[in-house]
């Protein structure tokens, strides 16, 4: 049975409009070491705040061993974007429903649609949940958040479902059974529920 799924490169989308520019360049450098395909964006309604965090992604690269990769993964697949409201950049974050989402707002939250794994707060770096936070870090990419979760136990267990329906519980479903299975053009699907109930 399948236990995993594909997963990477990784990606994280940061929403803020007001943090601290030093934590917001650490965690896109984070994400941008790990792999030249890795990707770091920041969504940001302040002009001040995306100006800030760009300087401070160069300062820190000037001093991280593993800046060649980073600043490979910086450079090509990651981005300072203005958006022009915070809801503007909530919809962006559903629509690129990221491995990995940090926002600062916990009033975000119930808006959030699609994320692998959500880091609530200033004091959540995405590192946390790598290496001690709890939930398993083995979480969809390139979009498949909109699908899945990441991997958990559920994972590793197989479910076979058993269906025992009733003569009167057949009788109920037989319309809508007889129905979708003509417009599929399978006659004997049809069949299959009519010959049971007499017709």
């Amino acid at each position: 049975m399948g236990i995993d799924f594909v997963a990477g490169p990784t990606e994280i989308v940061i929403i803020a409009d007001d943090a601290d520019p030093r934590h917001i360049a650490a965690d896109m450098l984070a994400q941008a070491e790990h792999d030249v395909e890795a990707s770091s964006i920041l969504l940001t309604t302040s002009e001040k705040l995306a100006e800030h965090v760009v300087a401070e992604v160069c300062r820190q690269l000037e001093t991280l061993p593993t800046a060649p990769v980073a600043c490979e993964a910086i450079r090509n697949h990651s981005a300072a974007i203005l958006c022009p409201s915070i809801d503007a950049a909530v919809e962006a974050s559903n629509r690129l429903a990221p491995e990995h989402l940090a926002i600062y707002d916990e009033k975000l939250l119930p808006r959030i649609q699609h994320a692998g794994s959500i880091f609530l707060g200033p004091s959540s770096p995405e590192a946390a949940g790598d290496y001690a936070s709890g939930p398993n870090h083995v979480l969809p990419t390139s979009g498949a958040a909109r699908i899945r979760g990441g991997l958990s136990a559920a994972d590793f267990v197989k479910v076979i479902s058993v269906q025992e329906l009733t003569a009167d519980g057949l009788k109920q479903l037989a319309p809508a059974i007889t129905t979708l299975a003509r417009a599929e053009g399978l006659e004997a699907h049809a069949r299959s529920v009519e010959v049971r109930l007499g017709d």
